[in-house]
């Protein structure tokens, strides 16, 4: 159940929440054009997951302003090493904690801060730290997305009796007679539906994305435009967790000792190569950091068992065949539909083939791609639109 620190959830004062309307009763020309229609969602109790960051803040000043009863909610997932965070930025560390409550204030919406800890070492944490001790490339932010944002906090949000969780991703939902549909971000660079690939139908269905059809630059615009305190506050960057970004240091500080075993690197033919001191130190892909001779290599499997690292030249390390397992789709594709995936986040979207089955999926690309890993996401799109996707399982070059 969601609990506040406070007996009394940050409940803004009357005056503060007129004080906000005031402010924002007059639309300038420019600012309504980056305004979505909300009206519908007047007198609509929304959570809105707050993050203590730019996003959040102004999907929160939206669903005030357009009448909803919004409740603010913050996920506590992790308790952060303040010098860790300092000057590196962060998502969901105590100082965001605080910016969310401001923000709750400001906009005047009542917070909850919600302790999630249990459920994401549970399910974000420890699947981390085992998928690098095996071989494997983690997804954390599809993990907590699927299990803590759209998991918990949806169980959360019938608890308290809201509707739909509103969140900042760059995703469009645009539902028709069909059904939801889910879209990329009109921000081709901030688009953030390939970590949605694993949402349900169902998910999807009561989750709204009041930012999703903007630019960055719009958002911050209209943050300005509610004076919000979060206007200008920079971004966090790599693993929320990690907020220093020493992925190393982080595994060996939680007990990752089966991924920091010494093992040989070596050809696909068996040839010795090298020594290195862990597979938790490489990647499926991985081109750099290797110091091997007679590059480039690309590293194009891991034996969690062995401790054996395999390379291969670049053109050899291509991949065109993937199978996908924990599949979801929002809809399936229809006959004659061009499928478009991707299996990395920065990969534009390549035609492919599906074989669907109700336990997995092969996929085969027209043409060969980069390598990923296994516990990297797999995102089915028709056009700019997401169907599913699911969790990369195995791998074949081309």
């Amino acid at each position: 159940m969601p609990h506040s620190s406070q007996p009394n959830p940050s409940m803004p004062s009357p005056d503060m929440s007129n004080a906000f309307m005031s402010n924002t009763s007059k639309i300038e020309p420019a600012i309504a054009t980056l305004k979505p229609d909300l009206s519908h969602l007047k007198g609509v109790r929304v959570i809105a997951a707050m993050s203590g960051g730019v996003d959040s803040s102004v999907v929160a000043a939206l669903l005030k302003e357009a009448g909803a009863d919004v409740l603010g909610v913050f996920l506590h997932v992790w308790d952060y090493n303040r010098e860790d965070v300092a000057g590196q930025g962060s998502c969901c560390s105590l100082d965001d904690a605080y910016d969310a409550r401001r923000v709750c204030d400001q906009v005047g919406i009542p917070f909850y801060n919600m302790d999630m800890r249990e459920n994401f070492r549970a399910n974000v944490i420890d699947p981390f730290i085992q998928d690098y001790e095996t071989g494997r490339t983690p997804n954390p932010c599809e993990r907590c997305n699927r299990f803590v944002k759209f998991g918990a906090l949806l169980d959360a949000a019938d608890e308290l009796e809201a509707a739909y969780v509103a969140t900042g991703h760059y995703v469009q939902r645009r539902d028709n007679e069909d059904g939801v549909r889910i879209f990329r971000g009109n921000d081709q660079v901030k688009d953030q539906s390939y970590f949605l690939a694993t949402t349900s139908k169902e998910q999807a269905s009561r989750i709204l994305f009041p930012v999703g059809h903007l630019k960055k630059d719009g958002t911050r615009i209209l943050a300005q435009h509610y004076d919000l305190l979060t206007a200008n506050k920079h971004e966090s960057q790599d693993i929320c967790f990690i907020p220093t970004g020493n992925r190393i240091e982080f595994l060996k500080k939680e007990g990752a000792t089966l991924g920091f075993r010494a093992g040989d690197i070596v050809d696909r033919e068996g040839t010795i190569l090298g020594r290195h001191q862990g597979i938790a130190h490489f990647t499926l892909g991985q081109r750099k950091g290797l110091g091997l001779p007679n590059g480039p290599w690309h590293v194009v499997d891991m034996d969690g068992i062995t401790a054996r690292v395999v390379v291969a030249p670049p053109e050899d390390a291509l991949i065109r065949q993937v199978l996908v397992h924990e599949q979801t789709w929002i809809r399936l594709p229809r006959e004659g539909e061009q499928v478009l995936a991707k299996v990395r986040y920065q990969m534009r979207p390549s035609a492919c083939t599906l074989s669907i089955d109700k336990d997995a999926v092969s996929m085969v690309f027209e043409q060969p791609q980069k390598p990923t890993a296994p516990g990297q996401v797999a995102a089915f799109y028709v056009g700019d639109e997401l169907l599913g996707g699911g969790v990369v399982a195995g791998i074949d070059v081309a």
